[in-house]
């Protein structure tokens, strides 16, 4: 028989293979304990361990949840959103609600008491902590906490829901305008007669900001891999003469993204690569005709002289052409709200979305994106299915594709 090796982590290695222990919850609440092998790698056998860990550890809560009602207030929690809010809700609707019970409710629970024994007071103050983390989150963790308590109450595990006793949270909607499939359409055909075509189609399907779209340079892009790397932006900068107070004007400069999680690596869509081809060989016109006074930066969108937009340039092409085609007015950043709407129908999770977004925080993407959720119905009919674009001699196909 080979000599047992053993290891510091989870797996070891035995007869050939790679082992790791394993635990089984069974009817009755005892615990079958046991190994599997058969995997090639350490890191294959740590990968199935805490998997089956996992599931061990849900079965061992919901037994221990449905055999015992005097159970704390945090198990309960946990349970109850696992293994019955999670059965009954969509996708969407689930991303809220982990976020409120995870991110939320239980980082905010300074000392776990028994769920009988919580009051209104207790949960105020979990409520209230919730609500400093983010603006909507004292109205979310409350919505949450009261269709626990309520399922708690219909179960016998307590004699009345605490909740309705807590201190009500008004949560602000945002506005984010969502044009329909039929709009969209009409909004790219038009959209394509512009010299913006590109940077459109980097906020609707890419979700940059306008300064990550003016900064980025071919050599951002990755043909091969179909992908784009954020690694700076445009921003204005003012300029303040020495010994004045006031400022005297503003320059274009190159600066770093918005924060440390906004350098960041996307898929990028073949309508957007195709456009790049189209874009290099305008620039390349550019460069013919100015020769040296061409300024060369690499920039993807520039000026004939090579120098980088205004920074208002955009914005002021997409406000006159909605107005031209009678659209709702959308801004470059109401570009990447529409992307954001489209990972959401995916049901990409916030902590992805926060990803690709390049935001600082997860509650800073639930703060734009939770109110989103809500309008289900109306972007249902914008989304219809996962899009990109193609052309065709009578203007724009949409075919399903992941996009991210």
């Amino acid at each position: 028989m080979a000599k047992k090796i053993k290891k510091k982590g989870v797996a070891f290695f035995e007869r050939g293979s790679w082992y790791h222990r394993t635990k089984e919850m069974l009817e009755n609440g005892q615990v079958r304990y046991g190994k599997i092998g058969g995997f090639i790698s350490e890191e294959e056998a740590e990968e199935s361990y805490y998997k089956i860990q996992a599931i061990f550890e849900s079965e061992q809560r919901k037994y221990y949840v449905s055999t015992n009602k005097d159970i704390m207030f945090k198990d309960y929690l946990i349970y109850w959103f696992e293994n019955i809010y999670s059965a009954r809700i969509e996708t969407t609707t689930r991303m809220v609600g982990a976020y409120a019970v995870y991110d939320l409710i239980i980082p905010n629970i300074d000392y776990d008491i028994k769920i009988r024994l919580v009051t209104a007071d207790y949960l105020n103050e979990i409520i209230l902590k919730a609500s400093l983390m983010t603006s909507s989150g004292g109205a979310t963790a409350r919505t949450i906490l009261f269709i626990a308590f309520k399922d708690a109450f219909m179960n016998n595990y307590i004699p009345n829901n605490p909740v309705k006793e807590t201190i009500l949270y008004r949560r602000k909607k945002p506005s984010i305008t969502v044009l329909s499939k039929k709009e969209l359409k009409k909004f790219l055909t038009k959209a394509k007669e512009t010299e913006w075509y590109l940077e459109i189609l980097l906020g609707l399907f890419c979700g940059l900001r306008k300064g990550e779209i003016l900064g980025l340079k071919f050599s951002n892009f990755n043909l091969v891999e179909q992908s784009v790397t954020i690694t700076h932006q445009i921003v204005s900068n003012p300029i303040i003469k020495k010994g004045e107070r006031k400022i005297s004007k503003y320059e274009l400069i190159e600066r770093a993204p918005k924060t440390d999680n906004s350098y960041r690596k996307l898929k990028v869509p073949k309508v957007i690569l195709k456009e790049l081809e189209n874009r290099k060989e305008l620039i390349n016109l550019y460069k013919d005709k100015k020769q040296n006074d061409f300024e060369d930066n690499d920039y993807i969108s520039c000026q004939p002289d090579g120098k980088p937009h205004h920074l208002g340039s955009m914005n002021n092409c997409l406000i006159k052409m909605c107005k031209r085609i009678s659209l709702p007015s959308i801004s470059v950043h109401g570009l990447r709200h529409m992307y954001a709407t489209i990972l959401i129908e995916q049901g990409v999770s916030l902590a992805k979305i926060k990803g690709v977004m390049g935001h600082s925080s997860i509650h800073t993407t639930f703060e734009y994106y939770c109110e989103v959720m809500d309008e289900k119905e109306k972007i249902l009919a914008f989304m219809n299915n996962v899009f990109v674009v193609e052309e065709e001699k009578d203007g724009i196909r949409f075919e399903q594709e992941t996009i991210c």
